[in-house]
């Protein structure tokens, strides 16, 4: 699972990354793309917590997010726009981070202001992938290629959209249609709004327009960078006098999570205990395959128990001889919590 960070310059967009990398030391490792950032993020969970001390394993795996933060905000000519948006056009979502605080040289402009002009960069970029693959079509037609004939209403449903200004997110049965899955438009990806207060300031910013299928939160970027580098008995008395309830880490972790309907299941055994973000709605085929190739080929049952039920009853064999355990088919639908025992044979 991975997220890009857009927003403009100013926004906070490098204060925020320092902060989601420094709350639990995980590091920010350099791409490919000159300047461009990625830190992988652990993913605490309760849960995990509980199996660890039920199991003892010898390795332990949470689930891991990766945060994006690319080299810069398009220029003026179009090759260092292109190259920007390449950079996050294959993550699942986008974190946009907003500036909303006074800076010196950061203009007038509202929240609302700086929000539609990345949002319209999106759909201005967008709109162009949609008319050179029409022009490439139409001139397969006239050499007498008939593929792409099927993708010809999808796209023009696309354009209509984009010419009025409409990001495809507004229409998921468009965004999310098989034939369009490779185009990875920029304004069709689920997107969570980092709204970057300054330090005394907690709340939503009222903008004029509705936005639809998006999540707002607000966050304080200088204030989360400072408490990531502090020690545990100096963030207490910083989080009191700030009200601050949760982290920014933890709440942006939670939203991205809900946003790209993610949920985890968890392998237990001495060996390791380990969670596996997928889908949601993933059927347990599928889900073996993220374990293991061999696992999904040779799949022939899946032993399954709740995570509430295994804590209930205190011990796998207790749930067992209570009737929790159950054996699924490969149509079964992964559950969040469900604690899993492939039965396989290759």
């Amino acid at each position: 699972m991975k997220l890009g960070i857009a927003g403009l310059p100013m926004a906070g967009k490098s204060t925020l990354f320092a902060a989601l990398t420094g709350a639990r030391g995980d590091n920010a490792a350099g791409s490919s793309h000159k300047d461009t950032r990625i830190a992988t993020i652990t993913v605490l969970d309760e849960r995990i917590d509980f199996l660890v001390n039920m199991y003892q394993p010898k390795k332990i795996a949470y689930a891991k997010i990766e945060y994006l933060l690319p080299s810069r905000m398009p220029g003026a000519d179009g090759k260092s726009e292109a190259e920007f948006w390449n950079q996050i056009r294959t993550c699942d979502g986008l974190l946009h981070v907003v500036g909303n605080f006074d800076e010196p040289g950061s203009g007038h402009d509202t929240s609302e202001m700086n929000f539609q002009k990345v949002e319209d960069e999106m759909i201005l970029s967008d709109l162009g992938v949609v008319e050179k693959r029409l022009e490439r079509i139409e001139l397969d037609f006239k050499r007498g290629k008939k593929q792409g004939e099927a993708e010809i209403p999808l796209l023009s449903s696309c354009r209509e959209m984009l010419e009025r200004g409409d990001p495809l997110r507004n229409a998921p049965e468009i965004a999310t249609h098989p034939l369009l899955r490779g185009f990875t438009f920029l304004s069709a990806k689920p997107m969570l709004v980092l709204i970057n207060n300054g330090d005394e300031d907690e709340t939503l910013p009222a903008w004029t327009q509705g936005r639809d299928n998006l999540s707002f939160i607000v966050v304080r970027g200088k204030l989360e960078m400072d408490l990531a580098a502090m020690t545990t008995e100096e963030a207490a008395e910083f989080l009191e006098a700030y009200n601050i309830q949760e982290s920014a880490l933890d709440r942006i972790i939670r939203h991205s999570y809900r946003m790209l309907n993610r949920i985890s299941f968890f392998t237990v055994g001495s060996d390791e205990v380990k969670a596996w973000p997928i889908s949601e709605g993933f059927p347990a085929l599928d889900a073996a395959g993220e374990v293991h190739s061999d696992i999904r080929q040779g799949f022939i049952r899946a032993e399954v128990v709740a995570f509430d039920d295994l804590k209930a009853e205190g011990s796998f064999q207790a749930a067992k001889k209570s009737g929790l355990v159950r054996l699924e088919g490969k149509e079964y639908i992964v559950k969040d919590g469900d604690i899993i025992n492939y039965r396989f044979n290759v």
